[in-house]
């Protein structure tokens, strides 16, 4: 069946990545809005933990690498964010944390509102970070989602004496 010409020529903003955004955060939304944040933080949480997994794989096999170097985890980080048409850049780097900064959320304003997206990022850095270097902590001090203007992310790298903010991952003992 052929559709008619003026359904096809219409103006309709709707395309395949603007939908799947859409779907995504209205999925978040209505998981917000039924099961209440805390519940849909931790849907997204383990959607975040099998991608993270997925990614750092992805890349460690890539790279052709067993583990990946502190370094290239926060190569990776920004790299797999740019690919996904977020804006994240490296702040601050050293033994004990990564510091990210991001200035457009790959889901553009969809996310905003709905900060158990982030929860995404969250288990995707710690994943990855945790898979490579044996434990990170990821804290999302800033975030578009919550209403910032950029996002802040800090990987801990060291287990922090005394409770920490953010959201614990931990690797096996290879990646220790």
């Amino acid at each position: 069946m052929s559709l008619p010409l003026p359904v096809v020529a219409a103006d309709v903003p709707l395309e395949r990545d603007g939908f799947m955004r859409t779907l995504i955060g209205e999925l978040a939304g209505a998981l917000e809005e039924v099961v209440g944040l805390e519940e849909a933080t931790g849907f997204f949480s383990l959607v975040g933990q099998s991608m993270g997994g997925r990614i750092g794989q992805d890349y460690r096999v890539a790279l052709g690498r067993s583990r990946l170097t502190r370094e290239e985890v926060g190569a990776v980080l920004v790299d797999l964010k740019r690919r996904i048409q977020g804006d994240f850049y490296l702040i601050e780097e050293d033994e004990t944390r990564i510091v990210l900064g991001n200035q457009a959320c790959p889901l553009g304003d969809r996310v905003l509102g709905r900060p158990a997206m982030c929860m995404m990022t969250s288990n995707v850095f710690g994943v990855i970070a945790a898979q490579n270097l044996g434990y990170a902590r990821v804290e999302l001090e800033e975030t578009i989602a919550a209403g910032a203007p950029t996002c802040r992310v800090t990987v801990h790298l060291l287990p922090a004496s005394g409770a920490g903010a953010g959201r614990e991952y931990f690797g096996d003992e290879e990646s220790a």
